[in-house]
């Protein structure tokens, strides 16, 4: 059940005949969405089978959706995702910019709960899909004496296909445990004092920098079905408070900040909005050569920042008469990112560890 590497001893007042165990310690278990292992095919494939076979994500009836999926979508898409992500690799790291943004920001975090809580906590990340996943580090975590797992989605909304789905996986993991940790799981950060003001200072860094000052600042959101907003879901009511309280904080006007949505697959009606048709309707409509474009959904760099935001979203832009498209990269690990994260995670270990 334990690591043979971990140290480990009989509890106080414990018979001899007893098993050893480690030291008990707090995990604190960081997730984000995930990434294939490569970008070939059989690798894309895995990766999108389990991704789009979520039905979290993809909600239609697996009788129709999965030969659908399976024998059309799975025998084309792989060289079309293939093809992006291979713009994208992190060729020198054989990896994916999320798995080693990911790692950069486990690193500083890890940093961060040492200095403060010592050898008392055990910090890691996993993915929701691919590797690392959930039940292989809750599984390192347990065996290495950690009690108590603090679970935290790096989504700062909450949406059933992001936040939700991570949860469910994280405590399909528990289930397997002979000895389940307590578990909590940080709550959606999108309105959090410390994660609007690293925002602003991204766009104000930009903003300092560009060459030419931007017009608008287009907040490209993550985009999900509109029936998913009808059934109850906060996620796009959460991205709306946070441009707003970004555009309080930056102390700007309503004209000079818009929300849109992104991403949008299948044929019914997504979140709109949908920044790809937003972002022309601004340089031919309205007149704006100059937009910039933040992320605010996305705590780190991925597919759909540096390819679908600075490839397709850029062109059309420019086609519609644009002329400057600044994108403005996510927090990644930004230092006012990882103190704002690492606030969060102390806030939520009041009461394992002060």
């Amino acid at each position: 059940m334990f690591d043979p590497n971990v140290p480990q001893s009989c509890p106080a007042h414990a018979q001899a005949d007893h098993p050893k165990v480690p030291k008990q310690k707090v995990g604190i278990l960081l997730a984000n969405l995930g990434t294939p292992d490569n970008f070939d095919y059989w690798s894309m494939r895995r990766y999108l089978s389990e991704f789009l076979s979520d039905r979290r994500v993809i909600d239609y009836s697996p009788f129709l959706w999965q030969p659908l999926l399976q024998l059309i979508i799975l025998t084309s898409r792989p060289f079309r995702s293939g093809a992006n992500y291979k713009l994208i690799w992190n060729h020198d790291q054989g990896e994916s910019p999320l798995m080693t943004i990911t790692k950069d920001q486990t690193a500083k975090i890890t940093d961060r709960m040492k200095e403060r809580y010592g050898d008392d906590v055990m910090v890691d990340f996993c993915m929701r899909y691919g590797n690392p996943s959930t039940k292989s580090k809750v599984r390192e975590m347990v065996r290495a004496g950690c009690t108590k797992i603090l679970f935290f989605p790096l989504y700062p909304h909450y949406a059933g296909a992001t936040s939700a789905t991570a949860n469910d996986q994280f405590f399909r993991a528990l289930m397997d445990e002979k000895w389940q940790p307590i578990a909590r799981v940080v709550e959606p950060y999108f309105e959090k004092p410390d994660y609007i003001e690293a925002l602003a200072q991204s766009v104000e860094r930009a903003y300092a920098a560009a060459d030419t000052k931007p017009e608008i600042l287009v907040c490209s959101y993550h985009g999900v079905p509109k029936r998913y907003l009808m059934q109850g879901d906060p996620y796009h009511c959460q991205c709306q408070k946070t441009t707003r309280l970004l555009k309080e904080r930056l102390g700007w006007a309503d004209t000079e900040i818009v929300t849109t949505f992104q991403s949008k697959f299948g044929p019914e009606e997504w979140l709109k909005p949908y920044t790809v048709e937003e972002v022309a309707r601004l340089a031919k409509e309205d007149g704006k050569k100059n937009i910039a474009v933040i992320a605010p959904a996305f705590s780190a760099d991925c597919i759909e920042t540096l390819e679908e935001i600075k490839g397709e979203i850029c062109e059309s832009f420019e086609e519609a008469g644009g002329e400057h498209f600044t994108y403005i990269p996510c927090l990644n690990d930004d230092d006012a990112h990882i103190d704002a994260l690492s606030a969060l995670i102390q806030e939520n270990l009041h009461g394992w560890l002060e």
